[in-house]
């Protein structure tokens, strides 16, 4: 089974780049304006797929649209995008930092899963690399995470995603141990892993600047631009097993030039 799995982050009002989601360059990069993801839903729609909810029975061929961190534009701008398109997106949250500057409130969450939108763990702080933390760490992130969650949205959180692209085996299993059965990490693929119970799903990203084609190309499963972000992310990968912390700091390094 294959299915085409999308991450986003914030989407911003021209120059408000710290209005919605994490301060900085290094996340502004993740970061569209308004009309630059109205185009990207436009090309997906254009591509014609079958938008999905990850926390429903999987099917092969559909699309998952997905929002990493819980900044404020999800809901003030992109859940009503996707709506007008009649789209439900997964909405990914930060739990340490509900009701902070810039991130979603208790409110604005339950009112996301009130319009049909999938609600869903980010982990509680969002570690740097998290594919490093201790099994006890990684429990806690995942356990109290969806504790906080459960008691906003008054159902079980079953679906999450894996913050800053560190995935690691025992990531996938703390996070089925704390009842997360769709797990969203950022490699760019189609293919459904496991993990115990859990579906494993990879993702392809966007990032500010991309012709709002490439959102396209992924929802309708082009191989060529699948094929490139594989590829790229392998070599990021290696740079980041390689160089650990120091990968991180030239990356922050390169941003704030």
């Amino acid at each position: 089974m294959n299915v085409f799995s999308i991450m986003y982050h914030d989407v911003v009002e021209r120059g408000a780049w710290d209005s919605s989601g994490f301060p900085g360059e290094g996340a502004a990069a993740y970061k569209l304006l308004r009309e630059e993801f109205a185009a990207h839903l436009d090309a997906v729609r254009a591509a014609g797929p079958r938008v999905r909810r990850a926390n429903e029975p999987l099917v092969d061929g559909s699309v998952f649209l997905t929002f990493d961190d819980g900044g404020v534009s999800a809901h003030s701008l992109a859940a009503e995008m996707l709506e007008q398109r009649g789209w439900a997106g997964h909405f990914f949250i930060t739990t340490d930092r509900i009701g902070t500057a810039g991130f979603v409130s208790k409110d604005q969450i339950r009112d996301l899963q009130r319009r049909g939108h999938v609600v869903g763990s980010h982990s509680c702080s969002h570690p740097t690399r998290m594919a490093v933390c201790s099994r006890e760490v990684l429990q806690q992130e995942w356990l109290e995470s969806v504790r906080v969650l459960e008691d906003i949205l008054g159902e079980a959180v079953t679906v999450a995603s894996v913050p800053g692209g560190y995935y690691s085996q025992m990531v996938g299993e703390t996070a089925e141990e704390a009842g997360i059965r769709v797990l969203f990490n950022s490699e760019p693929t189609a293919e459904v892993g496991r993990v115990g119970e859990c579906a494993l799903l990879g993702r392809y990203f966007v990032k500010r600047g991309m012709p709002a084609e490439v959102s396209g190309a992924f929802a309708a499963g082009k191989w060529g631009a699948r094929f490139l972000q594989a590829a790229f992310w392998k070599l990021k990968k290696v740079a980041k097993a390689g160089a650990g912390g120091i990968y991180l700091r030239v990356r922050d390094r390169f941003y704030q030039k």
